[in-house]
């Protein structure tokens, strides 16, 4: 049997940007040790019932990609008050906060050491990836039905479920690194 298996590999802005709330939120009760990037001196107003809401928006976004991944640009640029709307406290303060905090991250994420960087930071353990998994593949005599889509987030994902679907998988460019043993089997499952 010979090899079949397509893989892409990209970086999503609506999850990304997903990620850098998450950090945010979370700096907010961590101590000094235990804070992620980015790391904000003040105090943003987000909803109550932040985690519930950040968990359905990212199971939302997520599916929306796994779908369709070009709509992830879209999502982030003229869907932009989603994420305002279902996770801040809406008032005039929060919006200019979200404001600034969304250009931040824009302005982060379109630079070299935003997208570019994490793109490039698993070039060579991505290549050993798709080798691995498509010899497991064609050992195991599986043939892919259609492309794999892995969409690289620059942090964990704590407050929601990453978890891999058909064909579509989101990984913390981490995981090349620290929980590699562990991708080739995550990603087989996502090819059924």
């Amino acid at each position: 049997m010979e090899n079949s298996l397509i893989m892409k590999t990209d970086t999503s802005f609506a999850l990304n940007f997903l990620i850098y709330l998450q950090n945010i939120f979370l700096n907010q009760n961590r101590n000094q040790e235990d804070l992620k990037f980015p790391y904000l001196s003040t105090k943003m107003m987000f909803k109550e019932d932040f985690e519930l809401k950040y968990k359905e928006l990212w199971n939302e976004v997520s599916q929306r990609i796994s779908d369709d991944n070009k709509i992830d640009v879209k999502i982030f640029y003229e869907e932009k008050d989603l994420f305002y709307q279902r996770l801040f406290v809406i008032d005039a303060d929060t919006l200019m906060d979200f404001n600034e905090t969304y250009k931040t991250f824009e302005v982060w994420w379109n630079s070299f050491a935003g997208r570019f960087s994490i793109e490039r930071s698993i070039d060579e353990m991505g290549q050993k990836l798709y080798w691995d998994l498509a010899n497991l593949l064609v050992q195991k005599r599986i043939k892919p039905q259609k492309e794999l889509n892995i969409s690289l987030i620059y942090d964990e994902c704590l407050l929601a479920d990453a978890q891999v679907s058909s064909y579509f998988a989101v990984l913390p460019t981490r995981d090349f690194f620290a929980k590699y043993k562990e991708l080739v089997s995550k990603l087989e499952v996502c090819i059924y």
